[in-house]
């Protein structure tokens, strides 16, 4: 057995059975590897940013990793930014990086490179094979990182790949989770009520975290808000509404004013995400004590319902009632397309949201759509929509998946559309098509820049020439509209959700 065949075999055995590849020359004989362990799948993408974001949006919806095939030191830069969301996101990744043969590293050819230093970055296990008897036990450590909530990177040189002497080798069995003691649980109790609020993140804002957290605000009038950015959230109809904080400082700042207690359950302390001229980055009021009940690595759900249990055993936890919004008539604008998304949502829908400025009212109208689950933009790198709806679709072949999508966000992945046809993947994707980096305008004047000149705003505009998304999504092989009215984009949507294989929408809207 040579190296490469050692390491898919073990990943394989370790439950990584997904692999989403941009290889090149180095990686050759893990490609040809593939045709021996057929357990595994392998799914090519044609930018590295779209390997590393699938497999981002795959581990989110199972829990378990996904594995990246990555060329060098380049493959790896390229495709650094929707790793640096799936490390916000605490996303298990076992991220493969092919390197030149321990032989030829001396030799500095072009695509030489410090893979180690680029990984390390977005990675909390870095590792370099140097042998390849020793590669299956690299690979099983690999995993066994990456399960504990983190990208796990190793650099796989190829004589390591080609050489025989490979072994597959046991994947150690997944740590337990860790518990918070009985006692920290008693002190968050001590503090509940109109003036607490508990902050959530992680497995707090999957179901029966939002349960257990919506049965202690019942009972004690504890507020509840979430994470601006959550990996995945579940919501809709007969769960347990939480108000993510906005984004905006300002905002932010509204919605914790008059707070004394915050309660940290699986989350950060809030920050504005950028820094504003005459303005405190730290959200939380100075006069409010922060407190922890977990950490993102501890049991939230465990803490909540030991919380719920001890401070409102018989509160009934208030949860949102089926409904959805008429659909619109007239101009396409955002409030008009929330209400098409939340009036057709289908069951079980699995939405990616990218839709930035065009997704503000995205929340109010499918609260009451039926039960969902919502992936957001956590780390902020825009480009991961649409390949995290590549993966969560991979992931989840029965589920449909919606990928509500910014224009100017979309160009830096867009090479997603590809993978999704020829995997035959359900993802509609809906391009919130407004011809502008809208968010920008409003930064512009945030950090008291001069705004309103020519040569500025042709830095915030899309146009000139205008983006063809039909003709792009078309050129790549999926189905592509364009709505320009409320009832075109109803009428596009709904016809979208009930064909088979990817769709892509080109959403109109008014311009910037």
């Amino acid at each position: 057995m040579n190296g490469a065949q050692a390491v898919i075999r073990t990943l394989v055995g370790g439950g990584v059975d997904v692999c989403f590849a941009n290889p090149g020359t180095s990686e050759m004989h893990f490609v040809a590897a593939l045709d021996d362990v057929p357990e595994m799948r392998a799914v090519l993408t044609l930018f590295e940013g779209v390997a590393t974001g699938a497999a981002d949006g795959y581990a989110r919806m199972t829990g378990s990793p996904a594995a990246t095939l990555l060329h060098l030191g380049p493959g790896m830069g390229n495709g650094i930014a929707n790793l640096h969301n799936a490390r916000r996101a605490r996303t298990p990744l076992v991220n493969v990086v092919g390197d030149h043969a321990l032989t030829h590293k001396r030799l500095d050819a072009p695509l030489e490179s410090d893979i180690d230093a680029l990984a390390g970055t977005v990675s909390g296990w870095v590792r370099r094979s140097l042998a390849t008897s020793q590669v299956g036990a690299d690979t099983a450590d690999a995993v066994a990182a990456a399960t504990r909530g983190q990208v796990a990177t190793l650099v796989l040189p190829a004589d390591v790949s080609w050489s025989e002497g490979g072994a597959r080798a046991a994947v150690p069995a997944r740590r337990p989770t860790p518990q918070v003691p009985a006692a920290v649980v008693e002190e968050i109790a001590g503090v509940l009520g109109g003036s607490t609020v508990l902050f959530l993140g992680g497995d707090a804002v999957l179901e029966p975290g939002l349960r257990a957290a919506a049965q202690v605000a019942a009972g004690t009038g504890t507020r509840l808000l979430s994470q601006r950015s959550p990996a995945r959230m579940q919501r809709g109809a007969g769960l347990p509404d939480v108000l993510k904080l906005p984004y905006p400082p300002e905002s932010a700042r509204k919605q914790l004013d008059g707070v004394r207690h915050l309660v940290l359950v699986g989350a950060a302390e809030p920050v504005a995400f950028f820094g504003y001229p005459g303005m405190d980055g730290r959200l939380v009021p100075d006069d409010c004590t922060v407190h922890v009940l977990t950490t993102p690595a501890e049991d939230g759900v465990a803490a909540l319902q030991a919380l719920a249990e001890l401070a409102a055993p018989d509160a009934t936890p208030q949860v949102a009632q089926a409904r959805r919004p008429e659909l619109p008539t007239g101009e396409l604008d955002t409030r008009a397309l929330a209400e098409v998304v939340g009036a057709l949502l289908p069951e079980r829908a699995i939405v990616v949201d990218e839709a930035l400025t065009s997704g503000h009212f995205l929340p109010t109208a499918t609260v009451g759509s039926p039960a969902h689950d919502w992936l957001t933009l956590t780390g902020g790198a825009i480009g991961q929509g649409m390949p995290v709806a590549t993966g969560a679709a991979v992931a989840c072949p029965d589920r449909p998946v919606v990928s509500l999508q910014a224009d100017g966000s979309a160009m830096y992945t867009i090479q997603a559309l590809w993978t999704q046809a020829r995997e035959g993947l359900d993802v509609t994707t809906v391009i919130c098509d407004n011809s502008a980096y809208a968010i920008l305008a409003g930064e512009l004047a945030a950090v008291g820049a001069a705004g309103g000149g020519e040569r500025a705003g042709k830095l915030l505009d899309l146009g000139g020439p205008a983006l063809d998304f039909v003709a792009l999504a078309t050129g790549m092989g999926v189905p592509a509209t364009r709505a320009t009215t409320a009832e075109e984009l109803a009428e596009q949507f709904r016809t979208a959700l009930v064909e088979p294989g990817p769709h892509l929408i080109d959403a109109v809207l008014p311009r910037g």
